[in-house]
């Protein structure tokens, strides 16, 4: 299995894959994880409330070869985001980001989300309280504005709110969210991007990291934001759907040579896998974050098929695997 860096590793997050709800699970992550040692990875949004009152080791327990990775809390109660971190603590996550970003209806309900990108006060008194409650870096995720808000204004406003509580790190989505009349998938695709207004406020506060999110899908990209002098490169769903073509090689952008096949990364899941098995888990719950590993490749059509239907069986193991690699191993030979 791929060796992840230790706890707590320096913060050096120039590429990161996005929190994405019921996809950036335990298992996703580790299966990222062996394209890439150095890549962030982050947690599905989980809620304060939730950490409080629900199963904690369910919600906050993970692997120790994910490191680094970063639990991304919902709230906005500061004192209960503080209780919630203090019992996330003892997890040793190397980051925990407060998302004010996500403009699902049940997010807005619960008066955090992207909804916060209009009270930066409010939110720099939960980053406050986090910090307080925190050994490691608390960051957050935002967008760049909100319905009739103008970013050019609101996202500095927030931007100097956030570096005025010694927030270091900021992860920007570089679109509007509208709140009232757009679907959570439609606020990722059609309020127009606005790469260069996060490319100037790097310009503007350059001792805040800043990295950008939004719209990119492939590695090249995210170079080209990084030499255009931007912190960190966050990349979303394109990570999860054709998980190689984003992480594999992903590691030169620190100057590592770490760059494992495709094969090589699944073969190196093995272990993992054999573990959750044993322990009574389902072949499926891992494997259905990997269906994209092939994708656009021969063999491809056949690797899905395969995991789609027979890694949902009931004593589904590793034999399984074996047979939709034997799809893909076939269709390379023929084409």
């Amino acid at each position: 299995m791929t060796a992840a860096l230790p706890p707590h590793a320096p913060f050096d997050a120039r590429l990161s894959v996005a929190p994405m709800m019921d996809w950036t699970d335990r298992h996703c992550r580790m299966f990222h994880r062996q394209f890439s040692r150095r890549t962030w990875l982050y947690t599905e949004m989980v809620t304060a409330a939730a950490i409080i009152h629900g199963p904690k080791d369910r919600l906050l327990a993970y692997s120790a070869g994910e490191h680094p990775v970063a639990l991304q809390l919902g709230g906005s109660d500061p004192a209960e985001l503080a209780r919630a971190v203090a019992i996330a603590a003892p997890y040793g996550y190397d980051e925990v980001n407060l998302n004010v970003g996500c403009p699902s209806d049940r997010v807005q309900s619960g008066c955090f989300g992207a909804v916060l990108m209009l009270q930066p006060a409010l939110v720099a008194s939960c980053v406050a309280a986090m910090q307080d409650a925190s050994a490691v870096p608390v960051t957050v995720k935002c967008r760049i504005g909100v319905d009739d808000q103008n970013p050019a204004d609101a996202l500095p406003e927030f931007l100097r709110a956030m570096a005025g509580v010694g927030v270091g790190h900021v992860i920007i989505h570089a679109r509007k969210a509208w709140l009232q009349g757009l679907s959570p998938k439609e606020n990722r695709e059609i309020p127009p991007l606005d790469y260069d207004l996060v490319l100037a406020m790097k310009r503007e506060f350059p001792n805040l990291r800043i990295s950008i999110n939004g719209g990119i899908t492939t590695l090249a990209q995210a170079k080209a934001f990084l030499d255009q002098g931007i912190d960190g490169v966050m990349v979303g769903r394109a990570a999860y759907h054709d998980t190689a073509s984003v992480l594999q090689g992903a590691d030169m952008l620190w100057g590592c040579a770490f760059a494992p096949n495709t094969f090589a990364a699944i073969d190196a899941m093995r272990p993992y896998i054999a573990a959750h098995l044993a322990q009574g888990g389902r072949l499926h719950q891992i494997t259905r974050h990997m269906l994209g590993a092939f994708a656009g490749g021969a063999g491809a059509r056949g690797w899905r098929r395969v995991l789609s239907t027979s890694a949902m069986q009931t004593g589904a193991g590793l034999q399984v695997l074996d047979a939709a690699l034997a799809e893909v191993t076939r269709a390379q030979a023929a084409a």
